[in-house]
């Protein structure tokens, strides 16, 4: 395409043709004023000269047009999925591109889609506005003719100010959908990330069905770690506070579904998740112990270094029978509260540890009972014996003897040897993987110089001493534990005796398994998220015949995980998933359960279309939205600054940008020409005032 235009390339600066121009004027003013002759000529003259020295040329440009882009983006997030947009969109989106099409010659489509790249940014919702401005980046904006976005309508970035659009061109909205669509929603209102085991904690719902009838309630069911455990009725549009108690510590999942209403759209936001970790306020633990030793300062220290812990700590160190003058006021300096110990505050005690204890009459008969019920609802107790649990003095003697696993032969065993972890102690969370214990080799840890026979009634034997007897027995006993502990010369890993050893690791092990710590649970299903994987982790003591689970998915859908045996007793698996939801897995006996993404997406939040988040960019950039349901529309190309929308018809700008290959120049006044012109007219000029 050619263009011709003149351009001028002054002799003298442009102030000095001004004024030249001005003194022309004026004397042919004063000529005319004055009818001198020959004043028109001496005009003309001028005016040729002046143009002689502006050097008029005719410049012939060589130019390419420019083909005008129009952005088409095309939203392919998981809402379109619902009520068969995704398919209206694909209708719409073959309709403007054949529409498109007959403007192929001015103008290029750019096609971009919004995606969610991964499962967490669900939780974020559509950022269809985040897409569209790195696709205006790439586009020059003297040949951006506008956009078209084809949605649903629920983008969640969308600017609610005109100053922070990024473009002038017009953006125009294709929706899919209908606009009078209704759908009941569960919405989280208020809901603690942490609760206090055994305390109450309130969690707020709220159940949204607009244009439905606010006085019929809606049913909802509570299922707490996979099991229904509460029924409630919630009132439409009223915020609705909910309380219970978490039960255990560690994550607690909880699943709130209400019935659906009518002419649903769809069930997937009638349900909201929630995981709340249970955490305990201070465990309490009561130390006893029947008699100074050196290791007696292991239990305390390793219970006061936990900040988590409430330790009550007493020595016996005067028993009963021993009469030897002292007065009474010089005994102690607190009395040994035994009644308010183990009568009234017993259940108070997460942990009860007897370490050499022996009978001495300081605690009756009834107050051990006591502690055998304790046990039973639920409580712990550990029992770390000394020599005296072999002899006639045995705190097996006693009520307590009912729930300790390992009744004593008599024999204290007095010679050095190294503590090895037995082959089920391998697979159980307390005793596996600790540092220096080897496999299927001598552990590197300290020796040990004393070990108390035992035998084995019930329970399971993680340690072994010397030939092989039971060191460390633990045991569930109605709905408590008990672990015993069969020697008292742990504390000389403490000392560092031969290099040490894992005591710090092992006793801890010990008292958050004894507490029920989830983390130390022998017998456990697990799944966690890593990215957009799903890692699944199975934890059991016997091996496994079939080392498979069931997969749940969020929509409801089944499958078969083959685990693969690792270490410690755990068969684990890693399942690539690409939807946001809540994920179920179950084995014969265990259910765990885990949200990838955001427990409640802003995705699903509300899956209604509307021009609601979308209106504001197109006003903005005075687009326009049309309903694909409602037809076709129309496509035309207009100049800017004129209306870019109508009833069936969206305007995209023709900006008609173009660039230069090439130019010619083409003098208007040849020299010579300019010279014998300019002689005549001066010539002419002076013989018209010599008559």
């Amino acid at each position: 395409m050619n263009a011709l235009s003149i351009d001028f390339a002054p002799l003298l600066p442009p102030a000095v043709l001004a004024i030249a121009g001005a003194a022309i004027i004026a004397i042919t003013v004063f000529s005319a004023v004055t009818r001198a002759p020959g004043a028109i000529w001496r005009f003309a003259a001028a005016i040729f000269l002046g143009a002689i020295l502006t050097q008029p040329t005719l410049v012939s440009e060589l130019r390419k047009p420019l083909k005008d882009v129009v952005i088409v983006a095309t939203d392919r997030t998981p809402s379109t999925e619902v009520a068969a947009r995704s398919a209206d969109i694909d209708t719409a989106l073959a309709n403007l591109l054949s529409r498109l099409d007959q403007y192929a010659k001015t103008l290029d489509v750019k096609q971009v889609e919004v995606r969610h790249t991964s499962i967490a940014a669900s939780g974020e919702g559509t950022l269809m506005y985040g897409r569209l401005a790195e696709a205006l980046a790439d586009i020059p904006r003297d040949r951006l003719a506008g956009a078209i976005l084809l949605t649903d309508g629920q983008a969640h970035d969308m600017p609610n100010e005109a100053q922070r659009v990024s473009t002038q061109a017009p953006v125009h909205v294709l929706l899919a959908g209908s606009p009078n669509m209704r759908d009941r929603r569960l919405v989280v209102v208020n809901a603690p990330a942490y609760g206090i085991v055994g305390k109450s904690i309130t969690v707020t719902l709220r159940v949204e069905d607009p244009g439905r009838n606010s006085e019929a309630p809606a049913r909802m069911t509570i299922r707490r770690d996979g099991e229904r455990f509460l029924e409630k009725t919630l009132p439409i549009g009223t915020d609705t506070p909910i309380s219970f108690e978490l039960e255990h510590g560690g994550p607690t999942v909880l699943e709130f579904s209400v019935e659906p209403g009518e002419d649903e759209l769809t069930v997937e936001n009638n349900r909201a998740v929630l995981s709340i970790n249970g955490v305990r306020d201070r465990l309490r633990v009561l130390l006893v112990s029947g008699e100074p030793h050196p290791g007696e300062r292991t239990w305390r220290n390793l219970l006061k270094s936990d900040p988590s812990v409430d330790l009550v700590h007493f020595t016996i160190l005067r028993p009963p029978e021993k009469q030897d003058g002292t007065p009474i006021n010089e005994l102690s300096l607190i009395s040994f509260p035994t009644l308010e110990l183990f009568e009234v505050k017993l259940e108070e005690f997460d942990l009860v540890i007897f370490d050499r204890y022996r009978r001495r009459g300081v605690l009756p008969p009834v107050y051990l009972h006591n502690i055998v019920e304790y046990v039973e609802k639920g409580g712990a107790l550990l029992e770390a014996v000394g020599p005296s649990f072999a002899g006639p003095f045995s705190i097996y003697r006693t009520p307590l003897g009912k729930i300790l696993p390992g009744e004593p032969s008599g024999t204290v065993l007095s010679r050095p040897f190294k503590p090895r972890i037995s082959n089920l102690g391998m697979r159980h969370p307390v005793t596996s993987g600790l540092f220096g214990a080897g496999r299927g080799e001598t552990p590197t840890w300290g020796r040990w110089l004393r070990q108390i026979d035992v035998a084995v009634k019930r329970g399971r034997v993680l340690m072994q001493g010397i030939e092989d007897k039971p060191l460390l027995v633990l045991d569930r006993f109605g709905k408590g534990r008990v672990a015993q502990f069969n020697s008292d010369h742990i504390w000389l890993w403490a000392r560092g005796f031969e290099g040490g050893g894992p005591q710090a690791e092992l006793l801890r092990r010990l008292a958050h398994w004894l507490m029920k710590e989830p983390e130390l649970e022998e017998d456990d299903l697990r799944m966690t998220f890593d990215g957009d994987r799903l890692l699944i982790e199975r934890r059991r003591l016997e091996q496994p015949t079939s080392a498979e689970v069931e997969l749940q998915e969020p929509d409801g859908s089944k499958s078969t995980i083959k685990l693969v045996p690792g270490e410690g007793g755990r068969e684990t698996a890693t399942v690539p998933v690409s939807r946001a939801g809540l994920y179920t897995v179950r084995d014969e006996s265990l259910i765990a359960h885990a949200a990838a993404g955001a427990l409640n997406p802003k995705e699903i939040a509300d899956l209604r279309s509307t021009d609601r988040h979308v209106r504001p960019l197109v006003e903005a950039t005075e687009g326009g939205i049309k309903w694909i349901n409602q037809g076709a529309v129309d496509i035309r190309r207009v100049r800017p600054g004129r209306s870019v929308s109508g009833d069936d018809w969206l305007g995209l700008w023709r900006n008609e940008g173009y660039i230069v290959r090439g130019a010619r120049r083409h003098s208007l006044l040849p020299p010579l020409l300019a010279l014998l012109v300019s002689i005549g007219l001066i010539a002419f000029t002076w013989r018209r005032e010599g008559k």
